[in-house]
């Protein structure tokens, strides 16, 4: 019933007072095109309410609530319009927002881990173990980033569930992401493995392990903590130009770049516009992410 609607305009001083509401909609058919055109009927006030009691569902999965941040008294409410087959758009937005932030994150948990303990050995341990390493690294860093994500996205079966893709998908952008980490892990490791404590600890009977994470990563977890920080816009952008594709999830999984894809021609996004709101959260969460990683690097600089 509602396909194509238009954002409606949140007013805040009606006839009952002071207070968040939307006009209703009017729906009239184009007698050329039959294409239904939505106009705001000012005679109808739609009062918007906070946390209001709706459908049942599950907080993070695990508790059961039917509280909602917003609504209306059972009228539609679209703040960001709809799509093609009238699903509301802020709603799809707000849990597209959450996939493409958690692959972000989970990319980067992934790409710590790998690239630590890759750079920790072949810092620590030097010589053969260390060339070989070193070659792996700058075989895969040989290979351009987007065409493997694409190769390896397009090798996901595509009758896996959305989960196994979600998965699939974190671990496909983390397989370049460790690189650059493991190399800088690498230098610092050359650097503190002559230092005067590692050797007493060594001396003292200290395991390789213990030395590694005990006494020499914690000694620049500042600096990785930064540098992974300003990864992960990288991370997120990735995986909504894979989705944008096509490559990455799919319907009906919901990210930033599935949603996008609604607007891949001129002439949805001239009579949709709104359509490409995702776009605009994607804007702000890699600014938002560059910011907060310029702000820990000045933060854990050890010269300012």
């Amino acid at each position: 019933e509602y396909i194509h609607v238009p954002p409606q305009r949140v007013h805040f001083f009606g006839s009952s007072g002071f207070g968040p509401y939307v006009y209703g909609l009017k729906i009239e058919e184009d007698p050329r095109t039959w294409r239904r055109i939505y106009t705001p009927d000012p005679e109808v006030e739609i009062p918007i309410r906070f946390f209001v009691r709706g459908d049942p569902y599950r907080l993070w999965g695990l508790f059961e609530s039917n509280l909602h941040l917003l609504g209306t008294d059972g009228r539609p409410l679209f703040l960001f319009g709809t799509d093609d087959s009238g699903r509301d758009v802020f709603s799809r937005v707000m849990y597209g927002i959450r996939i493409s932030m958690s692959i972000g994150l989970v990319g980067v948990v992934f790409t710590f881990i790998l690239g630590s303990v890759v750079g920790a050995i072949s810092g620590y341990y030097g010589g053969a173990v260390d060339f070989i390493i070193q070659r792996v690294i700058e075989f895969i860093l040989c290979i351009p980033a987007i065409p493997l994500w694409m190769a390896l996205s397009a090798a996901v079966p595509r009758d896996w569930p959305p989960t196994r893709v979600y998965f699939a998908i974190t671990l496909i952008l983390s397989l370049i992401g460790w690189t650059g980490l493991a190399r800088v892990v690498r230098g610092k490791m050359l650097e503190l493995r002559q230092e005067d404590y590692i050797s007493a600890s060594r001396l003292s009977g200290a395991s390789d392990a213990w030395l590694i994470f005990d006494h020499m990563l914690p000694g620049f977890i500042s600096y990785l903590i930064v540098s992974l920080t300003l990864s992960i816009p990288g991370m997120i952008l990735a995986e909504t130009a894979l989705s944008f594709l096509g490559l990455g999830l799919r319907p009906p999984a919901i990210s930033l770049g599935v949603l996008l894809q609604q607007a891949q021609n001129v002439r949805t996004i001239s009579l949709y516009p709104w359509l490409m709101l995702p776009g605009v959260f994607i804007f702000l969460a890699v600014l938002a992410f560059n910011f907060m990683g310029d702000g820990l690097r000045d933060a854990a600089d050890p010269y300012k």
